[in-house]
C-alpha cells in the first residue's frame, strides 16, 4: 500500500507545475496595461469572427486605442525609409534612383557599425556617431546648451529607457522603499514598471478643469502624503501628455524644476510628443533648456533624465523601436552602474538606432531630399492638428460628453457623464463604469478606445482614450458613431 501511494505522491508532484499562478513573481501579477488589456483581447477576437462570416452592427474594427500611427494610415517619411533600405540591402548604394543625401546617411551609419552591418551588434550605450547626431540635435534645440554624446544612450523605445531609470532609483524597504510621482490621468507603462519592480506609485492629479494643467500645490500634496509611508525619489513628467493632451508652459516646467530641487527629487521628462504641438499659443520647452536658462543653482544641481523616441511626432515608426535618453548632473559611479546595467542586454536595435539618426539629423537645406522631406512632414502634423481640432469639436457637441483641448500629442481624453443606472449595472458585473461603456461601444459600433480608469482618474469621474490618428474621413465616421453610441447608451440607461 505504501509503494502505491509513494508512487501517486510522485506522479501528482510531477503533474504539479514549478511555474504556477501561486508560485510566479507576485509583483508581475500586479502589472496592467490598459493600452492593450481586455478590452483589445475582445477587439482580436471580433475581428476573427468577422473574417469568419459573423454577422455584427459593423464591418470593421476601428482601433483608436493606441498612438500606432502607421497602422492607422499615416505614410511613413521617404528619406528615413530610403536610408534605412540601403543600410539593410547596401547594394542599393549603387542604385541610381536613391538620391545622394540618402547615399551619405547610410554610409555613414554602416560605417559606424561592426562589419558596415547593421546586423552586427553595437556599443550597449549606442553607436557613437549616432549619439554624436543626438548631441548636436539637443543643442540645436535647446538654442545652444551643450549636450554631451557620453550622456547619451540610444534605447528601445523611449519605454525602454524609463524602466531602467527606474530600475536604478527603486531601493529600500517598508517606509524606506522608494516613491516615484506619476501624473493622473498617466500612461499605464510608469504604474506597470513601478508595480513590476515593488516600488510605491505617488499619484498627482492634473487639473482637468484647467485643461489638466499641473499645479505645484497638488505636487507638495501627493508628496506629504507619500512621505508618511515611503521615501519619494523620483518625479515623472509627461509633456505633452499622454493621455490628456496638455502641452505645460515654460512657466510650469520652471515651477517643477524649482520644486524638484527644493524637494531633492530625481526628475524624468518623457519628452516622446515633443513635435506634436498643435494649439495656439502653445509651444515645446525642453526641461533640459530650462533647467540650463534657470541659472547654475539649478543646471548644476537637479537630476535629470529625458527621454525621446522614433515611434511619435511625424515619425510614427513605432516598429522600429528607437530612442534615446539624456541623463543630467548624474553622479559618475551611478553612471558607471547604468552603462553596466544597460550592458546586460546588449545593444538596442540597430536599425532603430540608425532611425533615430536621421530623426536627429535630417535632410538639410540645399540637400537633395530636403524639399520633399519638409512636404511630408509639415503634411502630417498639419493633418494631426486639424483632427485634434475635430476630434475636440465633434465630442462637445455631445451632451454628456466634455473634451479638453487637445493641445499636443496624439489623444483626446473626454469626460464622460454616465446614468446611475449604468454605473450600478457596471458594478454588478465587477466592471468599472467605464470600461463597461466602451466595452459595450465595441460590441454595438467595432470601435475600440481604452477607459480612462486604465490610465488613472478622480473618484467618480469617467473618461476615454481615444487616438487622433485615424485619417479625417474614418475619423469623422469615428467621431459619429461615438455621438449616435453615446445618445443610445444615456436613452437605455436613463
Amino acid at each position: 500500500v505504501d509503494s502505491v501511494t509513494g508512487e501517486e505522491s510522485v506522479q501528482r508532484m510531477m503533474a504539479e507545475k514549478v511555474l504556477t499562478v501561486d508560485t510566479m513573481n507576485s509583483c508581475v501579477k500586479k502589472v496592467e496595461y490598459a493600452v492593450r488589456g481586455p478590452i483589445v483581447l475582445r477587439a482580436v477576437q471580433i475581428e476573427k469572427e468577422l473574417k469568419e462570416g459573423v454577422q455584427k452592427p459593423f464591418s470593421e474594427v476601428i482601433k483608436a486605442n493606441i498612438g500606432d500611427a502607421h497602422a492607422m494610415g499615416q505614410q511613413p517619411i521617404t528619406f528615413f525609409r530610403q536610408v534605412l533600405a540601403m543600410c539593410s540591402y547596401p547594394e542599393l548604394l549603387d542604385d541610381d534612383r536613391f538620391p545622394e543625401d540618402a547615399k551619405g546617411r547610410a554610409r555613414r551609419i554602416l560605417q559606424g557599425c561592426g562589419g558596415q552591418s547593421i546586423g552586427a551588434y553595437s556599443a550597449s550605450q549606442g553607436i557613437e556617431c549616432v549619439r554624436q547626431d543626438v548631441a548636436r540635435y539637443v543643442e540645436r534645440r535647446d538654442g545652444g546648451v551643450p549636450s554631451d554624446p557620453d550622456n547619451i544612450y540610444l534605447t528601445t523605445g523611449a519605454s525602454d529607457g524609463i524602466v531602467t531609470m527606474l530600475k536604478l532609483l527603486v531601493a529600500g524597504e517598508g517606509r524606506s522603499r522608494t516613491g516615484v510621482m506619476i501624473s493622473i490621468p498617466q500612461y499605464p507603462l510608469y504604474s506597470a514598471a513601478l508595480a513590476e519592480l515593488g516600488a510605491v506609485q505617488v499619484n498627482y492629479f492634473l487639473n482637468e478643469e484647467r485643461c489638466w494643467s499641473l499645479d505645484v500645490s497638488e505636487l507638495r500634496r501627493a508628496l506629504a502624503d507619500a512621505r508618511r509611508h515611503c521615501n519619494p525619489r523620483a518625479l515623472c513628467i509627461i509633456n505633452p501628455g499622454n493621455p490628456t493632451g496638455q502641452v505645460q508652459s515654460r512657466q510650469c516646467i520652471e515651477d517643477v524644476i524649482r520644486f524638484a530641487a527644493k524637494e531633492r527629487l530625481f526628475l524624468m521628462a518623457d519628452e516622446v510628443y515633443q513635435d506634436n504641438v498643435y494649439a495656439e499659443g502653445c509651444e515645446f520647452h525642453s526641461f533640459k533648456k530650462v533647467l540650463f536658462e534657470m541659472g547654475p543653482e539649478f543646471s548644476s544641481t537637479v537630476e535629470l533624465a529625458s527621454f525621446h523616441s522614433t515611434s511619435k511626432c511625424y515619425m510614427g515608426e513605432c516598429g522600429f523601436r528607437g530612442g534615446y535618453m539624456e541623463v543630467v548632473n548624474m553622479d559618475p559611479e551611478v553612471k558607471a552602474q547604468l552603462t553596466k546595467l544597460v550592458s546586460v542586454r546588449l545593444c538596442p536595435p540597430v536599425p532603430g538606432q540608425a532611425l533615430m539618426d536621421l530623426v536627429v539629423n535630417p535632410p538639410q537645406p540645399g540637400e537633395p531630399s530636403y524639399s520633399t522631406f519638409i512636404r511630408e512632414r509639415k503634411a502630417t502634423l498639419s493633418s494631426l492638428a486639424e483632427r485634434a481640432r475635430l476630434t475636440e469639436q465633434i465630442l462637445n457637441t455631445v451632451p454628456g460628453i466634455a473634451c479638453n483641448p487637445v493641445q499636443g500629442a496624439m489623444y483626446s481624453f473626454p469626460r464622460v457623464t454616465l446614468p446611475a443606472r449604468a454605473i450600478r449595472e457596471a458594478e454588478e458585473r465587477g466592471q468599472a463604469p467605464d470600461m463597461f461603456y466602451c466595452m459595450k461601444l465595441l460590441e454595438e459600433t467595432g470601435i475600440c478606445l481604452v477607459p480612462g480608469s486604465g490610465f488613472g482618474q478622480r473618484d467618480g469621474t469617467f473618461h476615454f482614450r481615444m487616438t487622433i490618428l485615424p485619417p479625417t474621413d474614418k475619423l469623422k465616421i469615428l467621431l459619429s458613431k461615438v455621438k449616435d453610441f453615446h445618445q443610445r447608451f444615456i436613452q437605455q440607461y436613463s
